[in-house]
């Protein structure tokens, strides 16, 4: 005889099923565990490579570098001395199918050389731009100085090339700190603009590295005319907040004709939508010479981009060397 006795049959099943659920349960936990682990592993390496195809797309040359932009501009003057404190830092950015240098001005935050801070500004922040880039790391060191003899000598750690571009992005990165350089020598009064400025780059206190392994630095340099953007938007700035009109634009350009293109278009999310304004703009030196534009527009509130850009005369429709902004209307105050 039994020392316990049987279950009822209708209760016997109960236990039973409850550890089949509870293991069906883990199965199913641990699928969906090993289900979520890989969704995050490719999340994660889908993620790597857009940053990293981001990287490297400013790290290379486009694969055609015919654009009918490339070598408009022979000359490039210096920028003038100003009294007010700002720096003017140099960038790099795409435009059809070239890289050319482009412009803009930062505060002056610090007590430095200005020469010091503007090129610490272009190695170790982000243009406001984001059509624009920079390869250069932020130096460990850095220094600068200018000879009676207007050359300018700039000393920098070898960790500012840590980056790895190709030739052509290694040359312009190279103009971009004798640009930076140059500009705010100028703007601080610091050389004689009708003599020419030079300058040289040591690197750790020696002449000929190969900055980033392609540009040997081993004698001085001058700006690169051919490197400056062909039409580039001074003001208003990226993202610019307007509460009074009219909304001034000014810049700087060249282009076959002696005239430039601009269109005012819609903009939402941050890309251009339906065009709302178009028109031409005079650059006041003529055909074939690099000189600012200026001309001013009243829209209604709303986001917009704004684009500047040469309407190619051999193909009427193309745009050549845009140069873009997004800006905002608040409220129409006409001044």
């Amino acid at each position: 005889m039994s020392a316990l006795s049987p279950a009822p049959p209708g209760r016997r099943s109960v236990p039973a099923d409850a550890s089949r659920r509870q293991r069906r349960t883990s199965d199913r936990l641990r699928v969906l565990d090993r289900c979520a682990i890989l969704g995050l592993a490719v999340s994660l390496a889908l993620g790597g490579c857009t940053n990293n195809d981001s990287a490297e797309q400013d790290a290379t040359m486009p694969a055609s570098t015919t654009s009918s932009s490339s070598a408009l501009v022979t000359a490039a003057p210096l920028e003038t001395a100003t009294s007010s404190q700002t720096l003017p830092v140099y960038w790099l950015g795409r435009s059809n199918d070239d890289v050319f240098l482009y412009r803009e001005f930062f505060p002056a935050k610090s007590t430095d050389d200005p020469m010091v801070a503007a090129l610490r500004t272009m190695m170790s922040t982000k243009p406001r731009d984001p059509d624009y880039f920079s390869l250069w790391n932020t130096p460990s060191r850095l220094g600068a100085s200018i000879s009676a003899k207007n050359v300018i000598t700039v000393d920098v750690s070898a960790d500012a090339f840590a980056q790895k571009v190709d030739a052509g992005i290694a040359q312009r990165s190279v103009a971009q700190l004798v640009y930076t350089a140059t500009a705010a020598a100028a703007m601080a009064g610091l050389v004689d603009p009708s003599s020419s400025i030079q300058v040289s780059v040591l690197v750790d206190g020696h002449t000929g590295y190969d900055a980033f392994g392609h540009v040997p630095l081993d004698k001085p340099m001058t700006r690169d005319a051919s490197l400056v953007a062909p039409v580039w938007i001074i003001s208003p700035s990226q993202g610019a907040r307007y509460k009074t009109l009219p909304l001034k634009v000014e810049g700087q350009g060249i282009s076959p004709t002696g005239t430039l293109a601009w269109e005012l278009a819609k903009s939402s999310n941050g890309k251009a939508d339906e065009p709302y304004l178009n028109g031409t703009v005079a650059i006041p030196e003529g055909a074939n010479e690099l000189g600012t534009f200026s001309f001013s527009l009243i829209p209604p509130p709303g986001s917009y981009e704004l684009s500047v850009f040469i309407d190619d005369p051999a193909s009427p429709g193309t745009r050549i060397g845009v140069d873009t902004k997004l800006v905002q209307v608040a409220e129409q105050n006409i001044e």
